[in-house]
């Protein structure tokens, strides 16, 4: 049996995965949190195989959540990104940080159940509507993406700009130092180009890295 947790902070859409996975002979759902925080607590706890790393949840996020327990070295577990943002910058990272799947939340049932089995197993694994602009993406050259020149902890910061959050507010979320928030606003800033907080939210939503 594969032993999994899912992280996400919408009660129905939890419900709604439970579902579809009771449906699969070999997985077993044993445990769920609704935030970043409480997921790396239940982790540690429970054990499990697979991880469902929701992206955009209140405090601590998916991102911030995948970083902390990636950086620990060695989870116990297999990171499995699923997020409504089908967008090749946000799989980029997550798996360079270490993530082996990432899968939008339009996935047929199906293709959850493929991808669940194979992180599990040790593979990698990305969504069929991301597979062909990843790879459209890498042959273009990633230097050519103004979001490729921000670093994690800068696209950290963008998108938490970009939604409207304060530098204090962010400082929280991430563990940072209010003055380095700031440092990091104006090195994204300047990597894109922007004068302004306003332009950097017009440049999030042209860019899908937050929802307009």
């Amino acid at each position: 049996m594969i032993s999994i947790m899912m992280v996400d902070d919408h009660t129905l859409v939890r419900r709604g995965i439970q579902r579809i996975l009771e449906n699969e002979e070999d997985f077993r759902v044993v445990g769920e949190a609704s935030n970043g925080e409480e997921a790396l607590e239940k982790i540690a706890e429970l054990h499990p195989d697979v991880v469902l790393m929701d992206i955009a949840m209140p405090g601590l996020d998916g991102i911030e959540a995948t970083k902390r327990l990636l950086k620990k070295r060695k989870p116990t577990c297999q990171l499995l990104i699923l997020t409504m943002y089908a967008d090749e910058h946000y799989a980029a990272r997550l798996l360079r940080m270490g993530a082996l799947g990432y899968v939008v939340k339009d996935a047929a049932p199906h293709e959850l159940a493929e991808a669940i089995r194979a992180v599990h197993e040790g593979r990698r694994f990305v969504s069929a509507s991301l597979r062909e602009a990843m790879a459209l993406r890498y042959i273009d050259g990633l230097s050519e993406d103004p979001v490729g020149t921000l670093t994690d902890r800068e696209f950290q910061v963008c998108r938490h700009l970009a939604s409207g959050a304060t530098n204090r507010e962010i400082a929280e979320q991430l563990g940072l130092s209010v003055k380095t928030v700031d440092a990091h606003r104006l090195n994204i800033l300047a990597k894109l180009g922007l004068r302004n907080n306003s332009q950097l939210t017009k440049f999030a939503i042209q860019h899908g890295l937050v929802n307009n």
